[in-house]
């Protein structure tokens, strides 16, 4: 028996494993855990040389897998050169507002300016965004602004002009500009890539000056929430270079699984399993948008949205049902170029309607592939998903990715103002389990911030940040949700072998917190605090 690098003893160990759910101490040697047991049978591989922490009863977790984030996005998000006004940051209408001035007044000559984060479902009182509303707030700089859901944005008239967006410019594929009665662009967007048009020069893609610093910050954000996996939902091919050698170099605190963002041109350079070896990033897959956001209205439902204050604040007309960002032919021929290769295809979809169409599409894409049996394929977010579409993904070996914590932050504008009755069942978590559907909760950072601890809670509960539970029969259990974050989101990103429970052989990525989230009153899960993060056995946070 060798002697280990690090042995921690004295916890209360959840492996997620079956065979040997809890045990008290395990040893680390060369980056993999060595040892999972007793302290007294763990203890036998400590000598002279290793590091010895005594856990004080803590709760050590397999470090916590965010199955759906944007972390090239957020670093830029929450980087200094975006004006961040999320509901998380501006809590009111007064503070955005507010906010938007002094970004203007301080701005130097022709800078353009970029906000992220207008959320008026969130921010009550915020008036109708519009060009002429931007214009008052910034005559003399172009100003762009994206919706908190990253599924909308407005730009002045000097932002358009800046942009060159014309009335002869043509809507890409999957999105589109309004547009005035006259056919002249209003200075909205909607869904990428027109968003990104009317964005511009105001939330800049990071260069090689400073993408390190970036990226740095991020991985340190993650690693403060436990986080020791991360996978990108729409990662862009000019990052590649980049971000590999920041996640293969000594800063990097996070692993990053990636899917690439879908095209017009329907390909990418990359040839699937290329990164098979690389502990630290892999691009396992491919993204596309189906839909689009509840706040935004853009979501394809067979019901319609309920004629609220807050969707006439919307603009949303009486009836409103949405629609998709693809007819049922272009995404069976986006599908029928990423699939055959071999590639897991990962498909943002919020709307029963919308969620139909793309099982239909996996459906025929899977029958003439028989050997792709073990695509897991992804459905993400699944908001108005019903429980029998949940039953045919489980027919069909679909899995998904579920956005709970919806219900935290918005889950009182869910029924009252957006969808009554039929918000009951929102993200009905338990319902996929039920199916026998294989499921993941994430954050979709930077829409609300990276917190595994607070999405266990909100599965748990169902409650809304008011305390008003939505849904009760939809519940999981404590386990159920652990899995959640652990184990079953690692096997959505192909990375089960590797991560996501604590057995001898695999990673050691861990997080230890101050309480154990079976014992404090379910409520109160999200308040645990992150004691520390390892990442192969090296401590990430603190440090």
């Amino acid at each position: 028996m060798s002697e280990a690098e690090l042995v921690l003893v004295g916890g209360n160990v959840l492996t997620m494993t079956t065979d040997q759910p809890r045990a008290s101490a395990l040893a680390v040697s060369g980056g993999r855990i060595t040892a999972v047991g007793s302290d007294e049978e763990v203890q036998r591989w400590s000598g002279p040389g290793t590091q010895l922490v005594q856990l004080a009863g803590r709760t050590v977790l397999p470090g916590f897998v965010e199955a759906h984030g944007h972390p090239t996005l957020e670093m830029v998000i929450a980087g200094p050169d975006v004006l961040d006004i999320r509901p998380v940051t501006c809590a009111t209408a007064e503070e955005v507002l507010s906010w938007l001035r002094a970004a203007v007044a301080a701005a130097d000559p022709g800078c353009w300016l970029g906000a992220f984060g207008w959320d008026p479902l969130l921010q009550e009182g915020l008036p109708a965004i519009s060009r002429a509303l931007l214009d008052e707030l910034s005559p003399d700089h172009p100003l762009s602004v994206m919706h908190n859901s990253g599924h909308s944005a407005w730009g002045n008239t000097l932002a358009v002009q800046r942009a060159g967006i014309t009335r002869d410019t043509p809507d890409p594929v999957g999105s589109r500009f309004e547009r005035d009665e006259a056919g002249e662009p209003t200075g909205a967007a909607f869904e990428a890539p027109a968003t990104a048009l009317v964005l511009g020069g105001a939330i800049r893609p990071p260069d090689a000056d400073n993408f390190a610093t970036l990226m740095r910050h991020e991985h340190n954000r993650l690693a403060r929430a436990g986080i020791t996996t991360v996978a990108d939902l729409g990662f862009r091919r000019d990052a590649r270079e980049r971000a590999q050698d920041f996640c293969r170099s000594a800063q990097a605190k996070v692993r990053m699984r990636v899917y690439e963002v879908s095209v017009p041109e329907k390909r990418t350079d990359v040839v699937p399993g290329q990164d098979r070896d690389d502990p630290m990033f892999q691009q396992v897959g491919i993204k596309i948008w189906a839909d689009g956001s509840p706040w935004v209205g853009n979501i394809a439902t067979s019901f319609p949205y309920l004629d609220t204050p807050q969707t006439r604040a919307m603009g949303l007309p009486p009836g409103h049902c949405g629609g998709t960002n693809y007819t049922r032919q272009q995404l069976t021929e986006v599908v029928g170029a990423y699939f055959p290769p071999g590639w897991q295809i990962a498909c943002h979809v919020h709307g029963d309607e919308a969620v139909e169409m793309v099982l239909d599409v996996f459906e025929e894409a899977l029958a003439a592939h028989p050997e792709r049996a073990d695509a897991r394929l992804r459905l993400e977010h699944c908001g108005a998903m019903t429980p029998e579409q949940y039953r045919r993904a489980a027919r069909l070996g679909v899995t998904c990715s579920l956005f709970v914590d919806h219900l935290y932050y918005w889950g009182d504008v869910l029924v009252d103002g957006l969808f009554g009755a039929r918000a009951e069942s929102w993200t009905c978590a338990g319902a996929a389990l039920r199916a026998g559907v294989p499921i993941s909760f994430h954050n979709d950072s930077p829409v609300t911030p990276p917190e595994p601890l607070r999405n266990i809670q909100v599965a748990v509960t169902r409650a809304s940040r008011s305390g008003r539970v939505i849904g009760p029969e939809h519940r999981v259990t404590v386990e159920q949700a652990l899995r959640a974050e652990t184990i079953d989101a690692a096997w959505q990103l192909f990375a089960d072998h590797e991560v996501g429970s604590l057995a001898v052989g695999k990673r050691a990525d861990l997080v230890v917190l101050d309480a154990d989230p079976h014992a404090v009153p379910p409520g109160e899960i999200g308040d645990i605090p992150v004691h520390s993060t390892y990442l192969d056995g090296r401590r990430t946070f603190p440090g």
